[in-house]
């Protein structure tokens, strides 16, 4: 016989709520309230939980997984999110790669796109603090991997933090793929202050950098800017971008190159 709902203990009702919004996008007090069968106290309240624990973000009268210009979504949202365009730009970008490079990746699902096509080049090093990354390429005997340390964090499953820092410091790498959450004018943005001094970190630790976005940054605001688009070799956008777009890029003067989806 199924459990009552209203019979489930929190965190497995959290887990459920967290389940439901990171497929819907998000969802009102009142709608989960009457899903699972509690009071709209106990629905805020745990609201007020997985929002503490960096999973979902409040608004009124709701919650919801999608990024805010402070806020960026939890690492299963974002998996899922504009998937066709991430594969393309992977695509793309691994034609940059051959066989003895080095190469670092951010902890962006852009990059985790990427990974999974590095086993195709024998021998390569890759670097990342991205653990979902070291965890689908730990088993590749053709692959050189180093886990970049740091303090674990869950919401972007990824290391961070001064150690992570230093550790990128420490290296000298070929190539390295980065992603971000917004470009606006000659700058790409982030939400978030020690995500940034990650990627700048990783930026100037490599002979040549690239930027993989796809035309859904081009619609949003973050907080913190990362870093000019001139620090990029080279831009990867997705083809469905918007011509008006591409139009600023061209007279900013940026190199890009458009991935197929």
């Amino acid at each position: 016989m199924s459990q009552d709902k209203s019979q489930r203990g929190p965190i497995q009702r959290r887990r459920e709520i967290s389940d439901h919004v990171l497929t819907e996008g998000s969802a009102s007090a009142a709608d989960l309230a009457e899903r699972f069968g509690v009071s709209p106290m106990t629905i805020y309240r745990d609201i007020d939980e997985l929002e503490r624990e960096g999973v979902l973000r409040k608004f009124r009268g709701g919650v919801t997984a999608q990024p805010s210009g402070v806020f960026e979504s939890n690492v299963a949202y974002r998996k899922n999110s504009m998937r066709a365009e991430k594969e393309a730009l992977a695509a793309k970008a691994v034609t940059l790669i051959e066989p003895g490079m080095s190469v670092m990746i951010d902890d962006s699902t852009t990059a985790l796109e990427l990974a999974r096509l590095l086993p195709r080049i024998e021998p390569l090093t890759v670097v990342t603090n991205f653990l979902e990354a070291l965890n689908l390429l730990a088993d590749e005997r053709g692959l050189h991997l180093m886990a970049l340390g740091g303090d674990y964090d869950p919401l972007h499953d990824s290391f961070l933090g001064v150690p992570c820092v230093e550790a990128v410091e420490a290296l000298r790498v070929d190539l390295c793929f980065v992603s971000t959450s917004s470009v606006y004018g000659d700058y790409a943005f982030h939400q978030e202050q020690r995500i940034v001094a990650v990627k700048r970190a990783m930026l100037k630790s490599a002979g040549r950098n690239v930027l993989m976005i796809d035309h859904s940054k081009l619609a949003r605001t973050a907080l913190h800017r990362l870093a000019p688009l001139s620090a990029f070799d080279l831009v990867l956008i997705d083809d469905r971008t918007p011509p008006e777009a591409l139009r600023a890029l061209d007279e900013s003067g940026v190199r890009y190159e458009l991935a197929p989806t």
